[in-house]
């Protein structure tokens, strides 16, 4: 397991970033992103929304905790599940109510506060750890597990 840094200047790098990862992920994907408040999670996964195709606005799910976004027509085909882990506080239950390993078959599922609950979906699975610097500049850190280390990522 290699791990890889990019920096992005602009909430539109992260964006742009994500658009790029949306573009190499394929259904079954399992994608954890860890970060503080304000890092860019969001931004992330908004950028991944555009690179599937995938219909509706994505804004952070934490008072549903998953959103599913459909695909468009001339997108993927690929569907996105969009997960906040926030509000479960490690509770292991609630994730298991949640049915995601049932989405990890033809979906991307990507999960927001992911580290240290969302691994036990899958061995195979990128983690996205941000970091907001002061000047608002954030650096995004790849770390891939099981399969992911043998493919591409958008850096």
């Amino acid at each position: 397991m290699v791990a890889t840094s990019v920096t992005l200047p602009r909430v539109e790098d992260t964006e742009e970033f994500g658009r790029r990862l949306g573009g190499l992920v394929r259904g079954g994907d399992l994608l954890l992103l860890a970060g503080p408040l304000g890092a860019g999670k969001t931004a992330l996964v908004r950028g991944l929304a555009a690179g599937l195709g995938v219909r509706g606005r994505v804004s952070s799910p934490t008072f549903v905790i998953a959103r599913v976004h459909d695909p468009a027509p001339g997108g993927r085909g690929v569907p996105l599940v969009h997960v906040d882990a926030y509000r479960l506080g490690g509770d292991l239950d609630q994730l298991d109510d949640l049915d995601l390993d049932t989405d990890l078959v033809d979906a991307v599922v990507a999960v927001e506060w992911g580290e240290g609950v969302a691994e036990r979906l899958s061995e195979d699975h990128l983690l996205i750890t941000l970091e907001r610097h002061d000047d608002d500049v954030r650096t995004a850190r790849l770390e891939p597990h099981g399969t992911w280390s043998e493919r591409e990522l958008p850096v």
